[in-house]
């Protein structure tokens, strides 16, 4: 199949959907998908993406549990994945980090995903796929995608990294508190997830241009080395797509996000 693009419009999508290799992963919640869904679409419940005895929920799930998730939704070398959810992309960005941290590289996010599909009227079904013929994948971890706890305490002690808080401007500035401790990660840039969207366009991302300008207006620049979190790697699932699709090239997940820095009694806070 051709190349698709890391951010894929629906009208591209809809031209690709017969393809051999294509891969759709659809992440929204379960009564959305059996409402209506991409024709062809596998349901993987956001909740699978996460580890399931970790006390900090955002981390990546252990190896065997990958293995069993891209095992059941059949996961080929060759497929090209498309993700998209029903909330702006957190869940099918955090999807996308997930398959980056096996090292599958060929993946792109609907832009808008299924409010976008629906809302201008792609075709749509109610019918459950057939399952895919299980995979055995045998995975490797790429550390690249992840920062840990002390990689971000060195990144904030160096002060050569940006790291973007995806979290709400109140939880930001520790006025809301979802933790032990409330504030931030001394340093951190706060850009909220949702002002990377665009509701007139049906939550598509902003224009690349735009969104270039608005990140690089606020320090988070190409050139420096990009860790993003939020609470708990939902919300910024969809902030390491967009700096990876803009051509970042070293673009790390904080997994633990402030879930884990901000119950840690040792982390810097401001």
């Amino acid at each position: 199949m051709p190349s698709l693009p890391m951010i894929l419009e629906p009208d591209t999508l809809h031209q690709h959907l017969q393809d051999e290799n294509l891969l759709l992963v659809d992440l929204s919640g379960p009564e959305h998908y059996a409402e209506a869904h991409i024709p062809g679409a596998i349901h993987v419940h956001p909740r699978e993406t996460r580890g399931a005895a970790s006390p900090v929920p955002g981390l990546l799930p252990e190896k065997a549990e990958l293995e069993q998730l891209l095992g059941r939704i059949g996961l080929k070398p060759e497929h090209h994945v498309v993700a998209y959810d029903d909330e702006g992309g957190g869940w099918a960005g955090r999807f996308i980090w997930l398959l980056e941290s096996v090292g599958h590289r060929n993946w792109s996010l609907l832009n808008g995903g299924r409010i976008a599909w629906v809302s201008e009227g792609y075709p749509t079904s109610t019918e459950i796929p057939e399952a895919p013929e299980p995979t055995r994948p045998a995975l490797t971890l790429d550390p690249s995608t992840t920062a840990d706890l002390h990689e971000v305490l060195e990144a904030v002690r160096a002060g050569n990294t940006a790291i973007w808080d995806a979290r709400a401007p109140s939880e930001y500035r520790g006025e809301r508190q979802s933790a032990a401790r409330s504030g931030h990660i001394p340093g951190a840039i706060n850009l909220e997830w949702t002002r990377i969207m665009d509701p007139e366009r049906n939550y598509r991302l902003l224009p690349e241009d735009r969104l270039r300008e608005t990140l690089t207006s606020l320090g988070i620049e190409p050139s420096k080395p990009v860790i993003t979190h939020c609470q708990s790697h939902h919300r910024s699932g969809l902030t390491y797509v967009a700096a990876r699709a803009l051509g970042y090239h070293d673009v790390r997940a904080y997994a633990g996000s402030w879930a884990e820095w901000g119950n840690h009694t040792e982390t810097p806070v401001e």
